[in-house]
């Protein structure tokens, strides 16, 4: 009995150095060795160095000359990356179709043409997606289009430009990172430009 007690304990301990330890430290170090810039968080800085956001989490916006992400129903405020997770409201829930209801009217609110694309009206599992569907991209552009004074056929050639593809054996529609749009949108068509201008 004490012989396989010391037996598990050695082998316990010789698993945590290697599972808990060695094997984290080993991955880490090659992960910042190969990918320093995604291992960093992909952070992405100002012009005078200060970290505006990455581009693994959405961020809020506001203001109908900004396109909006996916809801998030992270716990304190959107996007809380100490906080990741859904609702985790049942389908038969009320408060599921109070939100939605919220999200339909604020879209509504914002005029931006029905029908809504559902990433429009539904969190994420995480609640940090900076990800939005193409289509939901393109239905508010008409809204951002007006803000930016800028012609709804720039401003739809400008999402796609920034349109991303999946791995192609998993079939994904196209996406757009939202915060990178809104940050390049920001550089490109002030608030202030006038139309045509670039």
């Amino acid at each position: 009995m004490r012989k396989d007690l010391k037996t598990g304990l050695l082998l316990f301990l010789v698993l945590f150095l290697l599972t808990g330890i060695l094997y984290p430290l080993v991955i880490t170090a090659i992960g910042t060795a190969v990918f320093p810039y995604q291992a960093g968080g992909s952070l992405v800085t100002g012009t005078v160095g200060t970290v505006r956001g990455s581009l693994l989490i959405g961020q809020e916006f506001s203001g109908r000359g900004y396109f909006i992400g996916r809801p998030s129903a992270t716990a304190g405020s959107p996007y809380n990356g100490k906080a990741s997770g859904g609702s985790n409201l049942g389908p038969t829930n009320p408060a599921l179709f109070s939100s939605i209801d919220a999200r339909i009217a604020d879209l509504k609110t914002r005029q931006v043409p029905a029908p809504f694309p559902s990433d429009l009206v539904m969190s994420s599992a995480s609640g940090l997606d900076p990800h939005i569907s193409l289509a939901a991209a393109l239905a508010q552009v008409p809204v951002v289009a007006r803000e930016r004074n800028m012609t709804e056929d720039d401003l739809e050639a400008f999402v796609l430009s920034h349109a991303e593809q999946g791995l192609p054996f998993l079939s994904v529609e196209p996406y757009v990172n939202v915060f990178l749009m809104n940050s390049d949108l920001d550089n490109r068509y002030p608030l202030s430009s006038p139309p045509g201008e670039s």
